[in-house]
């Protein structure tokens, strides 16, 4: 009998204890937390951006203070995983550092102490979750160089190969060589200076493709990837720029260059947040207007080079859908998709080497129309500075 009692008295002596840890106002069992998993930064002269990743999405706030002039992100619920380190000097005139903190039993603080900051902005990134924080200093001196500069995006790389056709071909292969090609064949123009974002088979993150372009004060940004579908006669090609879309099909591709499924490409695309960064980036400079432009050069001279060559070649036209490799791009930007990797067909003449040769020669010919067609008053590197106005 007294075991039984004692039996009792444990079993409500547990249901108080939870029930207590349930009820306290901001105390978080450790299981349900987020945690803060890494913090990243891309440091050039006047342009800074700094990744926080998290274990899941959780919500934040974010404050400037002055004296010292600092800028503090308060992220809830969450927790700081124990490997992380925490205080990142950087000194590049713009941030001292970054350093993060346990606030409170349910905050990390991070904090980014500024030197000669005169914007920024903040937006979130899925899959993993991600806030990037972009500091800007100030512009540097007008450079005497007139030429258009070029930044050339090969998709994937690395540990990450992209889509893979029927008979094993990588994407991340066949776009990083079209895009060795496209470099080539820009070069060969004197008033050019192009950039690629990887030039071997390595891996880049979303946000670090943008950020090498905004530090480069590059006039264009364009990504290359090879499209694919489960649906195996699905062929043609696409260019995209970026800007809210309701079609299924582009969200599609949105969803798989972004490595994030549909729905939570549907989802992300209902949040405020994510919503007001794209808006912003759109009324710069009318940037929308000029990525469409640039899209609509290339995908003309790419469609009508393919099917004088290529007869079953299909022109998908072009579309716009909100793709991360685009977000933050401070010049017209757009993406390429130059085949379906996952036809059978198509797939075969992506492993053709003069095929790759065709889509390169294509992509220049149709930048450079788009380039001879816009004023020297209107490109980036002939002033040494960013493109448009700060948000």
């Amino acid at each position: 009998m007294a075991d039984r009692r004692s039996s009792v008295f444990i079993v409500l002596l547990i249901l108080v204890s939870l029930l207590v840890v349930v009820s306290v106002p901001g105390v978080c069992p450790a299981s349900g937390r987020t945690n803060v998993t890494d913090i990243n930064y891309w440091s050039y002269p006047e342009y800074t951006r700094i990744v926080v990743t998290l274990s899941e999405k959780a919500d934040f706030s974010q404050k400037r203070l002055s004296r010292p002039d600092r800028l503090y992100f308060d992220i809830k619920g969450s927790a700081i995983k124990s490997e992380l380190k925490t205080s990142l000097p950087i000194g590049n005139g713009m941030l001292k550092s970054v350093r993060a903190a346990q606030f409170d039993e349910d905050t990390v603080r991070v904090v980014l102490d500024l030197e000669k900051v005169t914007e920024y902005k903040v937006f979130r990134l899925e899959d993993p979750e991600r806030i990037v924080i972009d500091v800007f200093g100030a512009p540097l001196q007008p450079t005497l160089s007139m030429k258009k500069r070029i930044v050339i995006d090969p998709g994937h790389g690395g540990h990450d190969p992209g889509a893979v056709g029927p008979k094993k071909l990588y994407e991340k292969d066949v776009v990083l060589d079209i895009a060795l090609k496209l470099k080539k064949l820009l070069s060969g123009n004197p008033n050019f200076e192009v950039y690629l974002t990887r030039d071997s088979d390595v891996f880049i993150p979303l946000e670090q493709r943008t950020a090498i372009a905004n530090s480069k004060h590059a006039d264009l940004f364009v990504s290359i990837h090879a499209n694919a579908s489960p649906h195996r006669d699905a062929k043609g090609i696409e260019t995209y720029f970026l800007n809210w879309t309701n079609d299924e099909e582009a969200m599609k591709v949105a969803a798989r260059e972004n490595q994030i499924s549909l729905k939570r490409m549907q989802k992300m695309q209902r949040e405020r947040d994510v919503l007001n960064v794209m808006l912003d980036d759109l009324k710069r400079d009318n940037k929308r207007d000029e990525s469409m432009a640039l899209a609509h050069s290339i995908q003309d001279t790419l469609a009508g080079a393919l099917q004088k060559d290529y007869s079953h070649t299909v022109d998908l036209g072009v579309k716009w859908a909100p793709f991360y490799v685009l977000f933050g791009a401070q010049m017209p930007s757009v993406l390429v998709e130059v085949s379906f990797i996952s036809n059978p067909v198509e797939e075969k003449l992506l492993s053709r080497d003069g095929y790759r040769g065709v889509l390169a020669k294509s992509i220049a010919s149709g930048i450079t129309k788009y380039m001879a067609a816009i004023p020297d008053s209107r490109t980036v590197a002939a002033y040494g500075k960013r493109g448009g106005s700060e948000n």
